[in-house]
């Protein structure tokens, strides 16, 4: 091609970063924004100059070529963030999990996007004082720990335009993540729970509030609980496979996976006594309920313990959106699904169970999670420090001595 029929023209130079020849290139893109490209050359500045400039000189025309005869080349720098937020997201669908696709796609669509189109921010233009100004708006309306998963997609975004040289340097090297507020979450007393035992037998809920109050599991790993997972010979039940619902492409969609949350959630538990009981008889109700209903029974579903009596597995947001109104039409405290393994937690500290037992129990990967969320309920460890300080019962107070 030659040079006169060129529309975009590039321009370079070197600079001295840390000792190192780096090549600035610039030019006008399509829409005539100033576009800058940093390419590091390896060299050294003592006696590397004409090498870098030869450097210097290919890279330039390599790029001005790429520029004139491919359609879009660099263009992502000049689309809207929020376009390019939806094109990084389609790039690495495949390297995550549906569940985490799902929620980065909500936010995106929901909330990123639309603030930052309305904005009409480019990527190449957005800068540090743009995300915590979206920050601050939205810790108007949601905790700390929503705007965290909006950080995470800022972080991981502009990573990979840093890695696919769209921009030179990131904005989020001067975000810091906003400070979550503590989390304290609702847990039921010993007697609340027996109660609710005894309130739940025989209903759809029961198994699951018995696994969620008695063993710590997650939702997923409630309904994703199946036979081959106990061993009713050696009295274990093993946390190996989870079935989640997550948004995607604006559908919800049921996935299942031999994996659990983290490598720490795969664990093995005892099956107590009382509990093998309760799966006994459950097991020969479900072979009942598939000789009553024959043909009707679902098969495809069998090998998981929490069906309904036509074999259907019990879909995870069931017990997120009955637990609580059972809860209050019962006359018992409104709580979450959830905080039924915060009453686990709860349960074990006031029965003596230290927190790294309880780290192992609730399959948590660092002990840090479980201390920070269950260490002021840790009473036991407070009352011994106040027996230890025994100095107080020489003192006059509490006397009636004037």
């Amino acid at each position: 091609m030659k040079a006169e029929h060129l529309q975009i023209r590039v321009t370079g130079h070197l600079e001295d970063k840390r000792g190192i020849y780096q090549i600035i290139l610039n030019w006008r893109g399509e829409t005539g924004k100033r576009c800058r490209k940093s390419i590091s050359t390896g060299l050294t500045v003592k006696g590397n100059k004409k090498r870098a400039e030869g450097m210097l000189t290919e890279k330039r025309k390599e790029l001005e070529f790429k520029l004139n005869t491919e359609p879009g080349a660099f263009k992502a720098a000049e689309e809207l963030y929020a376009d390019f937020l939806e094109h990084w997201l389609d790039t690495i669908k495949s390297e995550l999990k549906p569940t985490t696709f799902g929620n980065h796609q909500t936010l995106i669509n929901r909330v990123i996007g639309p603030y930052f189109r309305d904005k009409g921010i480019q990527l190449q233009d957005l800068t540090a004082d743009d995300i915590l100004d979206f920050y601050s708006i939205r810790m108007k309306h949601v905790k700390a720990t929503t705007v965290h998963k909006y950080h995470n997609i800022f972080s991981k975004s502009m990573k990979y335009a840093i890695e696919k040289g769209f921009i030179e340097r990131s904005p989020m090297e001067k975000v810091k993540r906003p400070k979550a507020e503590r989390f304290v979450g609702k847990f039921l007393k010993e007697s609340e729970v027996k109660g609710l035992f005894e309130a739940v037998k025989g209903n759809k809920l029961e198994l699951g509030v018995i696994l969620g109050a008695y063993y710590g599991l997650r939702r997923a790993e409630i309904v994703g609980l199946r036979w081959e997972s106990i061993d009713f010979e050696r009295n274990t039940i093993t946390i190996e496979h989870s079935v989640t619902v997550a948004q995607v492409d604006g559908h919800k969609q049921i996935f299942e996976s031999d994996t659990v949350k983290t490598k720490s959630s795969y664990r093995t538990l005892p099956l107590v006594p009382k509990f093998k009981e309760k799966l006994l008889a459950l097991k020969q109700e479900q072979e009942a309920n598939r000789k009553l209903c024959g043909r009707s029974y679902n098969k495809s579903e069998s090998e998981y313990i929490y069906v309904d009596q036509l074999g259907n597995r019990i879909k995870p947001d069931y017990l997120t959106a009955v637990f609580p109104k059972f809860m209050e039409k019962h006359g018992f405290r409104r709580i979450r699904f959830h905080d039924l393994r915060h009453s686990c937690a709860s349960l074990l500290l006031d029965n003596g169970v230290s927190l790294k037992q309880i780290q192992e129990w609730l399959g948590h990967s660092y002990f840090a999670i479980t201390a920070n969320t269950y260490a002021h309920l840790d009473y036991s460890s407070k009352l011994a420090a106040a027996n230890a300080m025994t100095w107080i019962n020489e003192t006059s107070l509490g006397s009636n001595e004037t």
